[in-house]
């Protein structure tokens, strides 16, 4: 069964009109759906109402354990409920989980520990996954995953829905966001190889939380996921709209990994 997998934009999660949106195009698809959510700008408001100023290191939070509180918190609390109340709104079937729940995401601390609790996707068991479809559910995934030790870590949730996607041998991933694509110079590129990358980075083309984004996407890409592409809502019902991103390779996982 192809599956697709769909990773909502943090900086929409608090958008009702835009989720109706997007529940209502995911709706109109046919095929299995899983949905991987961000939820940064959420996560930043409530870290301010506590007194902590964010901060970032290429476009990751640095999350202390104080700081992985007001992260599970958003994401797995308000966030995830939020998505799966609006698809079951829209008359999808879903079910909101974390990276937590039943192990499903296991990480381990990122960059010897020193961004705090930021983590690298180690396993997906993406039977869990497969085993919700098949009882036509749609999966609504925080990627709040689940550390060595037991604990909470952060996973960017791109690098979670790249992850999420190269374990189900998905034959979609979408970012989908507010944004119509790969601006370059004001324009949508069409599409790109994931070698391109790091030069997109690196002239400023790719700022910000993009950056993360377009690494997701190229490892995805490499991974051998159909079809991998960045843009907005319209990508659900227009397979030429937003930026496709292509292997130039692919890659070969370590066993285990991913899967």
């Amino acid at each position: 069964m192809s599956v697709a997998v769909i990773k909502l934009g943090g900086n929409e999660a608090d958008d009702r009109e835009w989720l109706a949106a997007l529940a209502a195009a995911v709706a109109k698809r046919a095929g299995a759906t899983v949905l991987v959510h961000g939820g940064g700008k959420e996560v930043t408001g409530l870290q301010r109402l506590l007194g902590v100023e964010p901060e970032w290191i290429d476009g990751l939070r640095v999350t202390t354990d104080d700081g992985m509180r007001a992260v599970a918190m958003v994401l797995s609390g308000l966030v995830n409920k939020r998505i799966a109340s609006a698809l079951l709104t829209a008359g999808v079937d879903a079910v909101g989980v974390s990276g937590e729940d039943g192990a499903l995401i296991e990480a381990e601390v990122a960059r010897g520990g020193a961004m705090g609790r930021i983590g690298e996707v180690r396993r997906v068991r993406a039977g869990l996954l497969h085993g919700w479809i098949a009882q036509g559910l749609v999966p609504v995934v925080s990627p709040v995953s689940r550390g060595p030790d037991g604990r909470a870590l952060n996973v960017n949730a791109d690098d979670a829905a790249a992850a999420v996607a190269a374990a189900m041998e998905a034959g979609e991933l979408l970012f989908v966001s507010n944004v119509p694509g790969v601006l370059r110079e004001g324009s949508v590129l069409a599409a790109m190889e994931a070698s391109e990358v790091e030069a997109l980075i690196a002239d400023g083309t790719a700022a910000g939380g993009m950056a993360p984004k377009l690494r997701a996407a190229a490892r995805a890409a490499k991974a051998g996921v159909g079809a991998v592409r960045i843009g907005g809502v319209e990508m659900l019902g227009d397979a030429s709209a937003g930026t496709r991103v292509h292997a130039t390779w692919r890659a070969t996982t370590p066993e285990g990994a991913w899967g």
